[in-house]
């Protein structure tokens, strides 16, 4: 089975090796019928501590690394920013 990919930006590199990553998605709304945006918090593995607050980033799940980490960052912001322009 393939693993999930997802892009978000970097809402926080304070801790060591990890960074958390908001992604957004848009739902339909089911009564009123008009697009929302709803976001989720994701602690991702940043092995090299490459990703700075801000990033546009593209994480992937993993085994887990610990209680609340089962992502890790496959793209620094460089990578993931030429990918979402063409």
């Amino acid at each position: 089975m393939p693993k999930r990919i997802l892009q978000g930006r970097v809402v926080s590199d304070k801790t060591d090796k990890t960074i958390v990553v908001e992604v957004e998605r848009r739902v339909s709304h089911p009564v009123f019928k008009k697009f929302v945006k709803k976001s989720k918090r994701f602690m991702a593995h940043d092995a090299e501590n490459a990703a700075k607050v801000g990033d546009l980033v593209r994480i992937q799940e993993c085994r887990p690394m610990s209680k609340r980490k089962r992502w890790e960052l496959v793209s620094d912001g460089a990578d993931a920013a030429q990918a979402a322009e063409g």
